[in-house]
């Protein structure tokens, strides 16, 4: 009960088509695990309902809520339910990323379109969702925002709004820590590596015409951890860390959750 009688409000709790389980949906499966009461946010309310039926059906408390990340307006609703229903935020948890099913492609065939939408989506979207989730921290004193980038920030990776949007995310972050510290809010961000997830997965089938068993033994031939993806429930495990009080003494950090790859580059 490592999150007992916390607060979160999991952004991107639902999950796009495809096998297995995402990454925001295994947060908020873990946070209520261990006694956080959760709202479950995606602008896909079938998708977050869904979400949250599984986590109170493991025993946890946990509501679904609907906002756009692309309508500052939502976001700001989002915090005032969460606060309404449960009279605080300690956890702010941003999981929404977009890229090739936002149009993201190499420079020479990348359009203003793509960057608007998944920049609006990726980054835009974290920012004022903090925005609106820090005066309530800051009046208690206590919170934790944890962000969601990827190790493509730092890699060699072909995308350009993805990259750049992710790479945006870090440094955002590293500066809503040092900014608010002072006020015993901390934050950080999570860099996923190849991971097994519907939206990494299946969306790349798609696009690429592969099956999906083809996308996923390619991944895995390129991690250096017993040449396997991670899972959902490895970024949700590093999230329940940086969350919990166990992280008391930690802000400001970007952490690798990618088997090695960054080691393997540098």
């Amino acid at each position: 009960m490592r999150l007992k009688d916390k607060i979160a409000i999991v952004v991107g709790a639902g999950q796009s088509p495809g096998e297995g389980m995402g990454n925001g949906r295994a947060t908020v499966l873990r946070f209520a695990q261990e006694g956080a009461k959760v709202l479950a946010v995606d602008n896909n309310l079938a998708s977050a309902e869904e979400t949250a039926a599984m986590a109170r059906q493991a025993g946890g408390e946990c509501a679904a809520f609907e906002a756009d990340v692309t309508r500052e307006a939502t976001l700001k609703a989002m915090v005032e339910a969460a606060r309404q229903r449960w009279g605080r935020v300690d956890i702010l948890h941003y999981n929404v990323g977009l890229s090739l099913a936002g149009g993201d492609a190499p420079l020479d065939e990348f359009t203003e379109a793509a960057f608007d939408r998944i920049s609006t989506i990726n980054l835009r979207g974290a920012i004022m969702a903090a925005k609106h989730v820090l005066p309530a921290m800051r009046a208690q004193r206590s919170g934790v925002i944890i962000m969601i980038s990827s190790i493509s920030a730092l890699e060699n990776y072909p995308y350009v709004a993805y990259k750049a949007t992710k790479a945006g995310m870090i440094a955002f972050t590293q500066q809503v820590a040092i900014q608010n510290a002072e006020f015993g809010v901390r934050a950080n961000v999570i860099l996923p590596g190849l991971m097994d997830t519907p939206m990494a997965v299946d969306t790349r089938a798609r696009v690429s015409g592969k099956s999906r068993a083809e996308v996923a033994a390619a991944r895995d031939a390129r991690v250096p951890l017993r040449r396997k993806m991670g899972t959902a429930w490895d970024v949700a495990n590093a999230a329940l860390f940086l969350a919990s009080d166990e992280a008391n003494f930690i802000t400001g950090v970007a952490l690798p959750v990618d088997g090695g790859a960054l080691v393997n580059i540098n």
